[in-house]
């Protein structure tokens, strides 16, 4: 059984389904074998070295002549470790200011102290972050807002470039109003703490769509897509195919969010899973790519079949490879979009007979 799918854009033909390399039959074999129990073969005793004192003295000092020996080993990849990993360790090329917030519903003296936790939080996640008054003409900022809603206050993060254009936006948790008045360190501490890891991954993935585009794209910022969540799905498939996605949608260059604000594209998926037949069930999963006045761009449709009952604990492997294989229809999709109809219509994959136009599997 493998993964097929298929794609559709307004204004293009659409593909044909298309086989993902991995065979999901591998995929649950994998998955099973993760869940087995190791047996009691592997387990150590240590009865023995507990009983003789001499037997410990000597396992020491052979430890210490092993250690000795390994720094004579040869080395040929210390300081060298390799494009990748050179590319990896390049720090961030921008500062982060984040200045005291004015329009977070806090008096100056939590505003201040408010801005000082996230940008130690910031700091924790490696991201090179200042709370200050005055940001540098060349830094990019985090500015922090808040929303009343009813009894509770919603925390907002937008993070700006040195233009101050937004380039992506997260929220907080939910904090009662009365507690967001008057908040205690605890708090700010704790709204700070769940802010800077979303912060940091929508800043990494900024980096590297504005890597990966066009340099004369640089100016609109890289695309934002709002991913408005899966529905449907049994087990944890809700969860294992949104938190998939947002990882392989970064890598396609689009900056993912949570909220609506300042978002180009949306995307949402739903989940169908068909009654067991024969010992196995049919799952369909179709991504639905919307532009921000409503209309519709296309869809991405992937189907298959797996032994009833495979899908209703952990997706694992199998939300990885739909998400991978899901993330490049997506991209397309919008690549679609943004050219003009004669280019839209020739980097749509067709099918592989000659002159004729192609016709996918309807979502």
């Amino acid at each position: 059984m493998l993964f097929s799918s298929c794609f559709r854009t307004k204004g293009a033909s659409p593909a044909l389904p298309t086989r993902n390399r991995i065979p999901i039959r591998r995929i649950l074999a994998r998955q099973g074998a993760s869940r087995l129990g190791g047996g009691p073969s592997g387990a150590w005793s240590h009865s023995a070295g507990l009983r003789d004192g001499t037997l410990i003295r000597h396992l020491a000092l052979a430890l210490l002549v092993l250690l000795g020996a390994c720094a004579d080993l040869p080395q040929p990849y210390r300081g060298r470790p390799g494009a990748e990993a050179e590319r990896l360790a390049v720090p961030l090329a921008v500062r982060i200011a984040v200045p005291p917030p004015s329009g977070a519903l806090l008096a100056d003296e939590p505003a201040r102290r408010l801005a000082q936790q996230v940008a130690a939080a910031l700091q924790a996640q490696e991201v090179p972050a200042v709370a200050t008054d005055s940001p540098w003409p060349l830094d990019w900022q985090v500015e922090i807002l808040a929303e009343r809603r009813g009894t509770m206050v919603t925390p907002r993060f937008r993070l700006l470039d040195a233009d101050r254009a937004q380039q992506a936006a997260s929220e907080g948790a939910p904090v009662p109003a009365r507690a967001w008045a008057d908040p205690s360190p605890e708090l700010l501490q704790q709204v700070a703490a769940q802010a800077a890891p979303q912060l940091s991954r929508l800043l990494l993935q900024v980096e590297a769509a504005r890597k990966a585009i066009d340099p004369a794209a640089l100016i609109a910022g890289p695309p934002r897509i709002r991913l408005a969540g899966v529905r449907g799905a049994p087990g944890d498939g809700n969860t294992s195919l949104a938190a998939r996605m947002r990882e392989h949608l970064g890598g396609q260059g689009f900056v993912v969010q949570d909220t609506a604000d300042g978002a180009q594209y949306g995307l949402e998926a739903t989940v169908k899973v068909t009654p067991p037949a024969s010992g196995v069930q049919r799952v369909e999963i179709v991504w639905i790519v919307s532009r921000r006045d409503g209309e519709e761009l296309g869809r991405v449709a992937q189907l298959n079949e797996v032994p009833a009952g495979t899908l209703n604990g952990l997706w694992g492997d199998i939300a990885y490879v739909a998400a991978q294989q899901a993330a490049e229809g997506v991209r397309t999709v919008v690549s679609n979009a943004l050219a003009p109809p004669t280019e839209a219509a020739a980097t749509s994959p067709g099918p592989a007979s000659a002159g004729q136009p192609g016709r996918g599997a309807s979502p």
